[in-house]
């Protein structure tokens, strides 16, 4: 175990380098402008010139490649001030570092994410197991229509909608915004429910279907019918050996799912108005602000990976018959 955890860690050292290359050769060396971009509008000559010496623009470019990944590892000095590792950059929009901007989003984005995930693990899950233990009945009925018709829902659509009833009709609760949990644990809580259920309902339909799926192929299999034919109770069967083997495909999409999560929930933002990471994203590419793209870019990247690795350890701890090699 600790020998496959040492190879991926170095191997996703290797992909993360191989990305922010081809990042910086993507953006940098491209044919468009690098410096016009920073300068605006109102730009002139000497303060092109000036935008050019500051970045570094004048330097070869396999010089400009070594700054731009050694800041990553070492940090960086810009004529702003010094950009401690990992240094991103500095963005043109606000000229604040990127990595600083990309710590005050993630909170929100990490809220999302694991609140969603939370809830739609428990719910999803739950119900599918439990659709595929009483399959045919009425629980199990009403459990796959109710996954089918919230399947059919989309955030942008649904998020209108319960804001509109919990909020500017009723005023039950109040409109979505993101309180630290260290400041107001009771604000963070109120204020980030509605977007984390609504977030959430849509992915608990998917994981419904999938649980009750995998689970009803899961007691087709031999070894759980030869484990009842040794007498061992149903509850017992399913409950110590079906539920476990169900689980590997449900790691595998929660794990995608949980990559585009913390890469940046940008519907479930920009539907609440939310100031995270896929907010962050989209005001980067609308305002041209390149570094801070970049940086987008690579915090993401890096997240995929280590939830890659993470995912890959699940399956041996879930199912002893997978080795790792």
């Amino acid at each position: 175990m600790i020998q496959f955890i040492v190879r991926r860690t170095v191997g996703a050292a290797v992909t993360l380098f191989l990305i922010g290359a081809a990042t910086f050769f993507l953006f940098v060396a491209a044919p468009s402008d690098y410096a016009s971009l920073a300068c605006g509008k109102d730009c002139t000559p000497a303060r092109l010139a000036d935008i050019r010496e500051a970045l570094g623009l004048n330097l070869p470019l396999a010089q400009q490649f070594w700054d731009f990944m050694s800041g990553i590892v070492m940090g960086r000095d810009f004529p702003t001030g010094h950009c401690s590792a990992p240094c991103l950059g500095v963005s043109f929009y606000s000229g604040d570092m990127v990595w600083s901007t990309i710590m005050d989003r993630f909170p929100l984005t990490a809220t999302l994410t694991v609140g969603g995930a939370a809830v739609f693990l428990i719910v999803g899950v739950g119900a599918g197991m439990i659709a595929a233990y009483r399959r045919g009945t009425y629980i199990d009925k009403v459990a796959t229509g109710a996954s089918m018709v919230l399947s059919s829902f989309q955030i942008y659509f649904l998020g209108p909608i319960v804001l509109t009833v919990l909020v500017y009709s009723t005023g039950w609760m109040e409109d979505p915004k993101y309180v630290p949990i260290t400041q107001d644990p009771v604000g963070w809580f109120v204020g980030m429910s509605i977007p984390v259920c609504v977030m959430a309902t849509i992915f608990t339909a998917q994981y419904t279907r999938m649980a009750r799926s995998s689970m009803i192929e899961q007691l087709a299999e031999d070894s759980i019918r030869t484990a009842k034919a040794k007498g061992m109770s149903r509850r017992y069967v399913f409950f110590r050996y079906a539920w476990r083997g169900s689980l590997i495909p449900i790691v595998t999409v929660f794990s995608i799912d949980l990559s585009a999560l913390l890469g940046g929930a940008v519907v479930t933002e920009l539907t609440f108005s939310l100031q995270g990471i896929g907010r962050l994203a989209v005001d980067g590419a609308v305002n041209k602000d390149l570094p801070l793209t970049m940086g987008v870019m690579l915090f993401g990247a890096f997240f995929i990976l280590v939830i890659n690795i993470f995912t890959d350890i699940t399956y041996a701890w879930i199912d002893p018959r997978i080795r790792l090699s």
